[in-house]
């Protein structure tokens, strides 16, 4: 679909998810507009006035929703910038929804109700809340301590997840698929800290709390309270076990399997990322 005369729009494209996907497209040769505060024009969720120019004059869009799909209005918002997009003849749209998630379902169907072609890519967590995300600092300070209980997540890498994007935005056939990323295997948050304290030689722990500890603890470094709690829900919900269990939309989507952590952990811990705080 794709040639050096077609203009891909990247929303978030500064983002963990989004940069790469990015680069990968600039480096297909795509014509690539990141849509940022910064970009040109720019794009800002808090500001729907600047909506309208970044979706203009550009062929396929990937949207993903700041903070996260599952964040309480992502679903409206979604959908009126999808509408906007396909009204100014955007003709491909390709998501970053989440898995078994009430609000991100909200965000597929805004998506996939319009007449455009569409591709959802629904990821576990990302390996990168590791060591760009919420988990870094606590993971320099010794303990990562989550409301996430003692269940299993299959950690996926954000490289995978924008090879899949990619894809659905260049190539054919794609168009109407839901794909699920996962990891090749489970890792509870135990067993995903302990791999990382065996590859960086520190001592590190997980540990369980509420989502009441969670949101003080973000409010005590600073966050504002009503940021604090949606958050504290949204990783209460996502990893109460509602997601452990593998899906295979890497492997349908690429024809190759998924990175597993513990290699993304050994190519990582070198850089120093995790060094105590």
């Amino acid at each position: 679909m794709t040639t050096n005369e077609h203009t891909t729009l990247v929303l978030g494209g500064t983002g963990r998810v989004g940069r790469r996907v990015t680069k990968k497209l600039i480096d297909r040769g795509v014509n690539v507009r990141v849509g940022s505060r910064a970009g040109k024009p720019p794009f800002d969720w808090e500001d729907p006035s600047t909506w309208a120019d970044a979706v203009t004059g550009v062929q396929s869009a990937y949207l993903m929703y700041y903070p996260e799909v599952e964040w309480p209005g992502a679903g409206d918002a979604i959908g009126a910038v999808a509408k906007l997009a396909v009204d100014a003849g955007v003709r491909r749209l390709v998501l970053l929804s989440a898995r078994n998630q009430e609000e991100a379902v909200r965000c597929e169907d805004a998506v996939t109700s319009l007449p455009v072609e569409w591709t959802i890519v629904a990821p576990a967590s990302f390996n990168q809340n590791f060591d760009e995300g919420v988990f870094l600092e606590p993971l320099r300070q010794g303990v990562l301590a989550l409301p996430a209980g003692d269940n299993s997540d299959p950690y996926v890498d954000a490289n995978d997840i924008a090879d899949v994007a990619v894809a659905a935005l260049t190539e054919d056939g794609h168009v109407g698929e839901r794909y699920e990323l996962t990891g090749p295997r489970l890792w509870t948050f135990a067993e995903g800290v302990e791999e990382i304290a065996r590859a960086t030689g520190r001592s590190l722990r997980y540990q369980p709390i509420t989502r009441e500890q969670f949101a003080d603890a973000i409010v005590a470094d600073g966050a504002p309270r009503d940021f604090a709690e949606p958050l504290a829900t949204l990783i209460s919900e996502f990893f109460d076990g509602r997601n452990s269990s593998l899906a295979d939309g890497v492997e349908r989507a690429l024809g190759r399997k998924p990175r597993d952590f513990a290699d993304w952990v050994a190519e990582v811990a070198p850089t120093g990322v995790w060094d105590a705080a």
